[in-house]
């Protein structure tokens, strides 16, 4: 799967999205990664912000169409991609709401 594919969408790749596919291709550099990543974050200009913040909710998307072709794949993507989105901007945009059955 090529991850910049997904991030980068049909713009330019942002130079913060190499680190993120780092995370995804390796799971555990995630933790190492995540502080520069977020400040890399902050060091954006203009419509930076709005096009990482995009590309993080490609990445979700993706995940949940795919969700059932690789589970294990899926949950990776869709963490790391969320907790990003929220330090970075604080909330997800993409919320899923759980439904409760009434008796």
């Amino acid at each position: 799967m090529n991850y910049m594919d997904i991030l980068r969408g049909y713009g330019e790749p942002l130079p913060v999205y190499t680190d993120i596919v780092r995370c995804l291709e390796n799971l555990d550099l995630f933790p190492y990664l995540v502080e520069k990543i977020y400040t890399d974050s902050l060091a954006l200009g203009d419509d930076a912000p709005d096009r990482l913040r995009f590309a993080l909710v490609r990445l979700q998307i993706h995940a949940d169409i795919h969700r059932y072709q690789d589970m294990e794949e899926t949950q990776k993507i869709k963490y790391v991609a969320g907790v990003l989105e929220k330090i970075i901007f604080g909330n997800l945009l993409l919320e899923h709401e759980e439904t409760m059955a009434v008796d």
